[in-house]
């Protein structure tokens, strides 16, 4: 089924910018999220998604109300939310599998949206079934996209087109609600161009989307960053019906030239380990090193971080916070 606006399917023979002459409501939509200061998302309740990451969880949850991403430059955030049960997703892609990664958070979606009918009487069966219809025209799965930028080897533009594509290839109807990507989301200062908004937030009580940014970045910020530094694929990292955050067991092998790049000077990290150099916000470097260094001591995780082979469980405490627990008791 299509990639709808409006109940219209999306032509993507056409370029974005017809797309967007096209339904002017979604630049409309795309000015106004701009137009709102980034949001500081302190930890409690919190569930940060790093790149090439994933989580899903419903409204229902007491432990998770907002999921979070953010240091998008080329990279795109999208949220996907099913209207009937609030099921929410929010992953952070950077166009290494796209069709893929959208048929994966699709499946999670609609894993915590179905409704099984376990020894229901007829009667009952065919309450539900008109009820259900009648709700149809409510009920819906919803995408937004944000992120990227006119960046100069067209990432950006890429990426776009990768999801609208792989969105309009979905067995169910998908309406694209927030387009806030690439040409809706760039600036220019002296001739170099910059994303405006580089990190969102999703509300999954109310469904609110706003522009954030994150002092905590974890738990195992390292850990996570250094699974997708070594070539991860996209990964879920949170079981919404246990509440619990799950890292790894993550396998690498030492990673190539580690001592090399260590010893480079900040601009050559930036060059080289960017895909947007000019555009990265002020602490890619840091987080760059500080990553590479976990790499270099941990060039064995399945011996220093994952001895028995099980993952690294986390729990909200009473505070709202992640805390630690022991994979022996779940």
């Amino acid at each position: 089924m299509p990639l709808l606006i409006n109940g219209e399917r999306v032509d993507l023979a056409r370029p974005t910018g017809d797309m967007i002459r096209a339904y002017p409501h979604l630049e409309e939509k795309a000015k106004l999220l701009r137009s709102q200061p980034a949001q500081i998302v302190e930890p409690k309740g919190l569930l940060y998604v790093q790149q090439r990451e994933f989580a899903v969880t419903t409204p229902k949850d007491g432990s998770v109300s907002i999921l979070g991403s953010d240091d998008a430059t080329t990279c795109h955030i999208v949220v996907l939310r099913h209207t009937g049960s609030g099921a929410t997703c929010l992953t952070h892609c950077d166009g290494s599998d796209t069709e893929a990664e959208v048929s994966l958070i699709m499946s999670s979606v609609k894993s915590l949206s179905d409704t099984p009918g376990c020894g229901r009487s007829a009667l009952l069966l065919l309450l539900v079934y008109w009820f259900s219809q009648r709700l149809l025209q409510f009920v819906r799965l919803e995408v937004h996209l944000v992120g990227g930028f006119n960046d100069d080897r067209q990432l950006s533009q890429k990426l776009t087109n990768q999801l609208l594509r792989a969105f309009d290839l979905q067995p169910d109807d998908v309406h694209l609600v927030t387009f806030c990507v690439t040409e809706l989301n760039d600036r220019e200062e002296e001739d170099i161009h910059f994303p405006i908004i580089y990190g969102i937030a999703v509300n999954v009580k109310t469904a609110e989307i706003f522009p954030a940014t994150f002092p905590e970045k974890g738990p195992d910020e390292d850990l996570r960053s250094a699974h997708v530094l070594t070539g991860a694929t996209l990964t879920n990292i949170y079981d919404a019906k246990m509440e619990q955050l799950h890292i790894g067991p993550y396998f690498w092998r030492p990673f190539p030239h580690v001592d090399f790049w260590l010893q480079q000077d900040d601009k050559q990290i930036l060059q080289n380990l960017s895909t947007s150099p000019l555009a990265e916000p002020p602490h890619f470097v840091s987080h760059i090193r500080s990553t590479l260094t976990f790499l270099k001591e941990h060039p064995f995780p399945s011996r220093s971080l994952f001895p028995d082979r099980k993952p690294r469980i986390y729990k909200k405490n009473e505070e709202g916070l992640w805390e630690q627990v022991c994979s022996d008791k779940i």
